[in-house]
C-alpha cells in the first residue's frame, strides 16, 4: 500500500528531511521574525508616528490617586497618638527600636574604645578559627575600628554600628525565617519572588517614605527601613541554600526514620550553611548602605556626616565620613568571610578560651580609660582633601586651553545629548514606546517578559507620571550607556591582563561600599548642580559591578576554544570579538542588568542635586511631608526598574537569540 507518508524522504536518524519541516516549527519560525527586520519596521515607524501623532499619554487613561494618598497621611497625622492601630502596637514597636539601638550604644559607649577593639578582634580571631588562622581576621578588625578612632569619628562610629548591630540581627532573624517559608515550601517561593523582584529595584527613599509617616523622624524609622531592605539577600540564599541540599543527605536522613523538622536542624540547615554565611554577609553589606540613606531622617552617626558634608559641599568631611564606613564594612565583611572559610574546622576549646579571656580583659579595662577615642591619636584628612579638590575644580572647572573645562562638557553634554534625548522620547506617541518596549523585550526574552515590561511602563502613564518617567529614562539611558561602555572596556582589559585585575580589586571594593553622597559632593563642584552631575555619580556607583561581572564572564571563556583560536592565527582584538565576547553573552546581559539596577538606585538620589523628575519628587515628599507626590514617584521608578530588566536579563534560553538574528 503506497501512501503519502510511505512517500516522504526520511533523514538517516528517521526525521523528516528539512524540506518538510513540521507544522509547529514553521509556526515558530513565522512568531518571531528577525531582528533587523523589526528594527527596521521600527526604524520606519517610530518617525513616522512623530510626526503624524501627538506625544505624551492620554488624560483619560490616568488615574490621581495623589488626593487619595495625601488624605491617607493626613488621617494618619490625625490618628497617630489615638488610633488602638498606633497606641497598641506601633507604639511599642517604635518603642522598642528605640530603646533596643540606645541599649546597644550605651553598652558600646560603657566598653570604652578599647574593650571594643578587644572584643571585636577577639571575635574575629576566633571566627578565623584561632591561631595563625584568625590572626588576619583579627588585624583587620583592630586596624579598622582603630582607624575610625584615628579619623576623628568615634563616637559617629559607634552610634552606626549600634542601629547596624540591632538592624542585621533584626533582619538576619526575619530574612531566615521568610527564607525558611520559600525553600520549603513552593507556594511561598512563587509568592516571595516578585516580591524580592520589586524590592530590589524600589528606591531605597521610598522605604523611607511610608515609615517616616507612621513612625516620624527618628531611630523607629530608620532601624525599621534598614531591617525590610537588608532583609532580602538573607531569604534569598537561605531559600536558596535549602533547596539546594544533596538529595542523598535528605534520604539518608528520612530512611533513619526522622521527622521533619529533625531533617531540617540536622541535615537541610548544616547543608545550607555556607549559603546561610553568604546571606548574613549581603545582609551586612545592605544594612551599612541603608544606613547612610536613613541619615536623612535623623539616624544619626557616620551617615549623618556624609549627609551634612553634601548639603555642604564638605568633601572631606564626606569621604573621612565614608572611609569610617569602608572600614565598619571591611571588618564585618572579613570576619563573615572567615567565619565561612573555616567551616567544618572547629576551634579547640583553647582557642576558644583566649578569645574568651582577651574579651573579658578588655571589657575590665576598657571602662577604666576614657570612653571616647583619645583626641592625641587624631589625625584630621578633610583639610588635605577639600585643599585637593579645590585645586582640582580650579584647573578642570574652566578656561582649559582647547577642552574648555567640565562647565563647557556640562553644558555640551546637556545640550547635544540629553534635551534632544528628552525631546525625542517626549515627543513619540504613547503607544510607539510601548510596542519598541515590547518588542525588544519579546526579542531578547520571552512574550512574558515582553508584556511585563509592557504593562510597567503602562503604569507610569495610567499613575500620571508619564512625562517624569520619559524625562528620568533619558537620564537613565545615557548613565546606562556610560557605564556599559567603560564597564565591558575596563572589564576586557582586566580579564586579559592580570596585574590591572590585581590594582582595580581593593579600588573596586572601596568604591562598592562608599555611600552614593560621596559621589555626588566631588561631581557637583566640577559640574555644578544638574542632570550631568547625578548622571555622572550613577556611572561611578554602577561601574564597580559591571567591571567585575565583565571580567568575570570573560575569563570564564573555556581556554581550549581560546588557544584554538590563537592556533587559527586570530589577533587579540578578533579573540575578544569574535570569541569572548559572543561566548560570554549571559555574563554581559547580567553586567548590564546590574548597571541599570545601580544606576537607577542613584536616581532618587540625584534628585538632591538637580537630576529633577521622579528622583526629585522623591526626595520632596520624604523632606516636605508629600506622601502622595513620593509615593507616585518611587511607584514610577519601580515601573521603569521592571521594565529596563525585562529589556536586560533574557530568559533562560534566550541568551543568544540577538546573535543568531
Amino acid at each position: 500500500m503506497s501512501t503519502t507518508a510511505s512517500r516522504r524522504p526520511v533523514a538517516r536518524d528517521g526525521a523528516q528531511a528539512h524540506s518538510e519541516t513540521p507544522p509547529a516549527r514553521r509556526i515558530r519560525r513565522l512568531s518571531r521574525p528577525s531582528a533587523p527586520t523589526v528594527l527596521l519596521f521600527l526604524a520606519l515607524l517610530l518617525p513616522t508616528a512623530s510626526l503624524l501623532a501627538d506625544g505624551g499619554w492620554p488624560q483619560a487613561l490616568r488615574v490621581d490617586l495623589v488626593p487619595a494618598l495625601d488624605s491617607f497621611a493626613d488621617w494618619v497625622v490625625d490618628n497617630r497618638e489615638s488610633h488602638p492601630v498606633f497606641l497598641y502596637f506601633l507604639l511599642h514597636l517604635s518603642n522598642a527600636a528605640t530603646d533596643s539601638v540606645a541599649w546597644v550604644h550605651s553598652l558600646l559607649t560603657s566598653a570604652g574604645w578599647a574593650g571594643v577593639l578587644a572584643v571585636a578582634a577577639a571575635l574575629a580571631w576566633y571566627a578565623g578559627g584561632g591561631g595563625r588562622r584568625g590572626g588576619a581576621p583579627a588585624a583587620v578588625a583592630l586596624g579598622s575600628l582603630a582607624g575610625c578612632g584615628l579619623l576623628g569619628l568615634w563616637e559617629q562610629a559607634t552610634e552606626t554600628l549600634a542601629l547596624m548591630l540591632v538592624s542585621v540581627a533584626a533582619a538576619s532573624v526575619l530574612g531566615l525565617l521568610l527564607g525558611l517559608a520559600g525553600g520549603l515550601s513552593d507556594t511561598a517561593q512563587r509568592i516571595l519572588r516578585p516580591v524580592l523582584n520589586t524590592m530590589q529595584v524600589l528606591p531605597s527613599f521610598a522605604y523611607l517614605l511610608p515609615l517616616v509617616l507612621i513612625f516620624g523622624i527618628g531611630t523607629p524609622s530608620a532601624l525599621i527601613t534598614t531591617v525590610i531592605y537588608a532583609a532580602p539577600p538573607m531569604v534569598r540564599m537561605t531559600t536558596l541554600g535549602l533547596r539546594g541540599a544533596d538529595p542523598g543527605v535528605l534520604e539518608a536522613s528520612r530512611s533513619l526514620g526522622s521527622t521533619g523538622w529533625q531533617r531540617l536542624w540536622t541535615a537541610r540547615l548544616p547543608v545550607a550553611r555556607p549559603q546561610l554565611l553568604l546571606g548574613l554577609n549581603q545582609t551586612i553589606m545592605m544594612a551599612l548602605s541603608m544606613v547612610v540613606i536613613a541619615s536623612v531622617v535623623g539616624a544619626g552617626g557616620l551617615g549623618e556626616s556624609v549627609y551634612q558634608a553634601l548639603k555642604t559641599r564638605d568633601f572631606g568631611q564626606g569621604l573621612t565620613a565614608g572611609l569610617s564606613i569602608v572600614l565598619i564594612a571591611v571588618w564585618l565583611d572579613r570576619t563573615t568571610a572567615a567565619a565561612g572559610a573555616r567551616l567544618g574546622s572547629p576551634v579547640g576549646r583553647r582557642s576558644t578560651g583566649f578569645a574568651v579571656a582577651v574579651a573579658a580583659a578588655g571589657l575590665l579595662v576598657g571602662p577604666r580609660l576614657a570612653a571616647g577615642w583619645p583626641e592625641a591619636l587624631t589625625v584630621d584628612i578633610a583639610a588635605p582633601l577639600n585643599t585637593a579638590v579645590d585645586w582640582l575644580v580650579g584647573a578642570a572647572y574652566q578656561d582649559v586651553p582647547v577642552l574648555g573645562g567640565t562647565s563647557v562638557w556640562a553644558g555640551n553634554f546637556t545640550s547635544w545629548v540629553l534635551n534632544p534625548l528628552d525631546a525625542g522620547l517626549q515627543a513619540l506617541p504613547w503607544w510607539s514606546l510601548l510596542l519598541l518596549t515590547g518588542v525588544i523585550a519579546w526579542l531578547v526574552g520571552t512574550w512574558r517578559g515582553a508584556l511585563t515590561a509592557v504593562l510597567a511602563l503602562s503604569c507610569t502613564g495610567v499613575l500620571g507620571i508619564w512625562g517624569k518617567s520619559l524625562y528620568t529614562l533619558s537620564q537613565v539611558l545615557v548613565a546606562v550607556a556610560l557605564t556599559l561602555l567603560l564597564g565591558f572596556a575596563i572589564g576586557t582589559i582586566a580579564a586579559r591582563v592580570q596585574t590591572v585585575e590585581r590594582l582595580l580589586r581593593p579600588v573596586f571594593d572601596a568604591m562598592q561600599t562608599l555611600p552614593q553622597f560621596i559621589y555626588l559632593i566631588p561631581v557637583v563642584q566640577l559640574f555644578n548642580a544638574g542632570r550631568v552631575a547625578a548622571i555622572t555619580a550613577a556611572a561611578v556607583y554602577a561601574l564597580p559591578a559591571v567591571v567585575r561581572v565583565t571580567t568575570q564572564g570573560l575569563q570564564q571563556v573555556n581556554p581550549v576554544t581560546m588557544e584554538v583560536s590563537r592556533s587559527l592565527g586570530a589577533t587579540t582584538w578578533q579573540q575578544i570579538r569574535d570569541v569572548q565576547w559572543p561566548l560570554a553573552r549571559p555574563a554581559l546581559l547580567v553586567a548590564a542588568n546590574q548597571g541599570v539596577v545601580l544606576v537607577l538606585a542613584v536616581v532618587v538620589i540625584g534628585g538632591l542635586v538637580g537630576g529633577g523628575a521622579l528622583g526629585f519628587d522623591v526626595v520632596k515628599g520624604l523632606t516636605a511631608g508629600e506622601l502622595g507626590t513620593g509615593l507616585i514617584a518611587g511607584a514610577g521608578i519601580v515601573c521603569l526598574g521592571l521594565a529596563l530588566d525585562k529589556l536586560t536579563q533574557p530568559s533562560s534560553g534566550r541568551s543568544s537569540v540577538l546573535a543568531r538574528h
